[in-house]
């Protein structure tokens, strides 16, 4: 018998941001991860503190930011790689007026730090108006982020690469089949909706689609350009656009409406011609609040879940691992705007 702290189930931004927790702490544990494409791992991994369609930030924005770069830096020591590319994000003005509201909210005392009031004009790309670039954005190497980590892991054989079964779960002894285990930790993305002990909270699957597509003129810096959706390169060939946001159409295969509404968005703004190479898409969970859920089964208290984390999955699977961490290891109560409690 195989005696761990915690099992955690899933293996996504949730799952392994807690579990740099846990190595922090030196806890023991195994992840299992079914190796499905989930969310995450199809993500932008856009790290941004400001809503680009109402120049607005959102709670926790600095402190969520300056979390990430620390705990990335953490991360570096185990996995010899920072996974935290310099590449702030250009949003392309619509209009004047667009330009004026910037300029306004850039004065505002949650919003200096992060609106850039010189303007910019990008080369290659439509911007008649200009852009205003977001200070402290930045991208997450998301293929390299999951790579190293999945390395890590499989090295100190903590990642187990199977199906968890819940019926294989006995509860009164703590085991799970060969593995003895004090605490149980969900981070299962939309799957949670299979799960018998969580299957009941109120995560909404929001289906995004991206593209990548090759440029028949590439673009000159390693920007993150946003007009309706993101551009930007993600090899020597290939850029990332997208993505889509969808609570309609939630079959698990592509909708060519999806697909047409990216290459027209993309038209929108670069105007030379451009193939569609790939098409990818993943179901988020989100949660009306916008708060992630977290916290512990009302009957069994060495289970707990960790999801919702919607379309900022980077920053609030981060930031929220330690509050997580916290909870379970120090008594530390959780914020009511993100206790799972809140909803029962």
């Amino acid at each position: 018998m195989e005696n761990v702290d915690y099992i955690i189930v899933g293996d996504g931004y949730a799952s392994l941001f807690f579990a740099h927790q846990l190595i922090k702490n030196n806890k023991s544990f195994v992840v299992f991860s079914e190796e499905k494409t989930s969310a995450s791992r199809v993500s932008a991994g856009i790290i941004n503190p400001v809503v680009l369609k109402k120049f607005t930030t959102f709670w926790k924005a600095q402190e969520q930011i300056d979390f990430l770069k620390e705990t990335l830096n953490e991360i570096e020591k185990y996995t010899g790689q920072n996974y935290l590319i310099d590449a702030p994000i250009h949003r392309i003005f619509h209009d004047e007026n667009e330009q004026q509201l910037w300029l306004k909210k850039s004065s505002n005392d949650n919003l200096f730090h992060f609106l850039d009031k010189n303007f910019t004009h990008l080369e290659v790309v439509k911007n008649d108006f200009n852009s205003g670039k977001v200070n402290q954005s930045a991208r997450l190497d998301v293929k390299g982020f999951f790579t190293g980590l999945f390395d890590f892991l499989l090295k100190r054989e903590q990642l187990i690469k199977e199906k968890f079964i819940y019926s294989d779960l006995n509860i009164a002894d703590h085991t799970y089949k060969n593995i003895s285990y004090k605490q149980i930790l969900f981070c299962e993305g939309m799957a949670v909706k299979d799960n018998p002990f969580f299957s009941d909270i109120p995560v909404v699957p929001n289906k995004g689609h991206h593209i990548k597509v090759k440029l028949s003129r590439a673009l000159p810096e390693n920007n993150t350009i946003k007009k309706k959706h993101f551009l930007f390169p993600i090899d020597d060939e290939k850029y990332f656009y997208g993505g889509t946001y969808d609570r309609e159409q939630l079959h698990h295969e592509i909708d060519s409406s999806a697909v047409k509404q990216l290459e027209n968005g993309l038209k929108e703004f670069y105007p030379h011609d451009f193939s569609i190479e790939e098409v990818h898409f993943g179901f988020r969970p989100t949660v009306k609040d916008r708060r992630p859920i977290i916290g512990r089964h009302h009957l069994h208290y060495d289970m707990y879940v960790f999801n919702g984390l919607g379309a900022r999955g980077i920053l609030n699977g981060c930031y929220f691992s330690r509050s997580l961490y916290d909870y379970i290891e120090n008594k530390i109560p959780l914020h009511e705007e993100i206790a799972f409690e809140r909803f029962t």
